[in-house]
């Protein structure tokens, strides 16, 4: 198997190995960006754009605001909630840089969420967004927190841009200003008060640098660990599979309308910085009309996204009309690809969606489609320096061509789970292979296709049955919008197969179900329909199965 995936990565011209420095940092990529790249634009957010010199000065502040102004030591825990702000970079190279552990946290968290990952983490302080700080306030007692940062949504624009901003967006929302929450101060008063450089801290690349929570959506949330070494490491891997893009240092703008908060797009995020590239940041990706003005702004290279979101602009107006002729790389992940959503995009754009395929606990990437080789229904071909096995259910290799769990080994993979060592060895075997718990298979020439979650299978009379196989078929119907299978209790057969659907037209059940029988073992036409307006989404617009079971 491993000879196959090296042959097939050298046919398309790649590396299957890196001459890694196992004591670089993130912290060492940053100084290295901020030195190289100074004047070039780095980051964008509601029309302001810091560039590399910028955010490396901003960022010196507030590490020196938290080891000169906080009672926080190296190695305690700071959480980022933040959106897709350029705020969100300055706090986080700061915090590294002061020798922090960072806990990225969901905006969108309710209470309870909230509560459980500061606590979990043991997190003594927080930068958060005045917009959505009532929840913070209303639980930040319950936890280690002693320190709180809240920033108004334009805090680094220029006057009179700023005033302007944070009072519109004061309307919107009812704000929670920094003073009304015990211990906290506003990060400008912050940024101001961190005069001078920041003490050095001696790192090592395998310290701790990110608690990335994952797993909510099957039980408590656990923080996988990520070192330095693990993000850097993905951050080459990744870079050495997207030269096959025509991805180059200090010519690209991505948009990026997934958060910096979710590992997708925080790793991505630092492949942009160390080429010395301008990322260019969606606050809401749910703002389709602010992603079009975005693209038509700043002369797109790049898109990261995922298939709800080509899917919604695929069927915008304003989306159709705007020049695509500059965007070269367009990335998925996140959920599967559909082959419909894929061909829409590239008849629109003029540009393939390449796929590829991570988890959280590898930071994220493991495999990729080359830009030379891209294979739509396929993740593609793993990143350098990647060992891919798949096993049966009693841990067993199996044949070419037969599906087995995907399991995974690299420096990229995670450290563990955030003090739970008996979860951490129920995914990691003595080989150290991580168990994804996704069912894949590898093609001849290499290629891998996940077949699905092997929680969301579906046992219909004994025959398993793939909700991602049936999803994509029934996406290619011209009235259907969105839809996603489901496996519900059934006498005679243990589980029946049921599907939610978004129309984008009018259909009729009996309509989807003659097509789904058209293209589907009679077993796994779906028996139920159930029309909605819209699917449960996670965040990041991923399709929450589990709310429709």
């Amino acid at each position: 198997m491993q000879t196959t995936i090296i042959t097939a990565l050298e046919q398309h011209g790649l590396i299957t190995s890196l001459d890694d420095d196992i004591h670089t940092t993130l912290v060492d990529l940053f100084n290295q960006a901020v030195e190289s790249f100074g004047d070039n634009p780095a980051y964008t957010s509601v029309g302001h754009t810091l560039s590399y010199t910028d955010l490396g000065q901003t960022s010196r502040q507030f590490a020196c605001y938290l080891q000169q102004h906080t009672s926080l030591q190296p190695g305690d825990r700071i959480a980022i909630q933040l959106p897709n702000l350029i705020q969100y970079p300055v706090v986080l190279y700061g915090a590294l840089m002061a020798g922090m552990v960072v806990v990225n946290t969901n905006p969108m968290y309710t209470g309870r969420e909230l509560e459980h990952q500061l606590k979990d983490s043991g997190a003594k302080a927080i930068v958060v967004l005045a917009n959505i700080a009532d929840t913070l306030a209303d639980v930040v007692a319950n936890s280690a927190v002693e320190q709180v940062i809240v920033t108004e949504l334009a805090d680094l624009h220029p006057m009179p841009k700023r005033w302007l901003i944070n009072t519109i967006a004061k309307y919107i929302k009812r704000m929670v200003p920094a003073f009304s929450i015990k211990g906290s101060i506003s990060l400008r008063q912050a940024l101001a008060m961190g005069q001078g450089q920041p003490t050095d801290v001696l790192l090592a690349a395998d310290q701790l640098a990110i608690l990335q929570y994952t797993g909510g959506t099957t039980g408590v949330a656990k923080g996988a660990m990520l070192s330095h070494r693990n993000l850097v490491a993905n951050t080459r891997q990744s870079l050495a599979m997207f030269s096959s893009y025509g991805f180059k240092e200090e010519h690209e703008a991505m948009l990026v309308p997934l958060p910096l908060y979710h590992i997708y797009s925080f790793t991505t995020g630092m492949l942009m910085l160390v080429t010395g590239n301008h990322s260019v940041l969606i606050p809401d990706p749910r703002d389709t009309e602010s992603v079009v003005s975005a693209m038509a702004k700043y002369s797109v290279t790049a898109f990261c996204g995922l298939n709800t979101l080509f899917v919604k602009l695929c069927s915008t107006a304003s989306f159709k009309q705007l020049d695509f002729s500059r965007l070269k790389m367009t990335l998925s992940g996140g959920m599967a690809l559909t082959a419909d959503a894929a061909k829409h995009w590239h008849q629109l754009t003029g540009c393939e969606i390449y796929q590829g395929y991570g988890l959280t606990e590898t930071s994220p990437v493991v495999t990729v489609n080359p830009g030379n080789g891209n294979q739509v229904h396929s993740i593609g071909l793993p990143v350098p320096d990647t060992e891919i096995k798949l096993v049966d259910d009693v841990g067993q290799l199996v044949a070419l061509g037969e599906p087995g769990e995907l399991c995974v080994r690299g420096p990229q993979l995670m450290m563990g789970y955030w003090q739970r060592p008996e979860a951490t060895a129920e995914v990691i075997d003595s080989d150290g292979f991580f168990h994804t718990g996704d069912v894949a298979m590898m093609q001849d020439d290499g290629y891998f296709k996940i077949v699905d979650r092997k929680k969301d299978m579906i046992l219909v009379s004994g025959f398993n049955v793939y909700p991602n196989e049936l999803d994509g078929v029934l996406s290619e119907h011209p009235a259907v919008l969105e839809c996603a299978a489901v496996g519900v209790a059934d006498d005679v057969t243990g589980e029946a197969v049921k599907m939610f659907v978004v129309l984008a037209e009018a259909a009729t059940e009996q309509e989807l179900k003659a097509y789904c029988k058209q293209r589907l073992a009679a077993y796994k036409v779906p028996r139920l329909f159930e029309f909605r307006d819209q699917l449960p989404k996670s965040s990041v617009g991923k399709i929450l199965r589990r709310e429709l079971r």
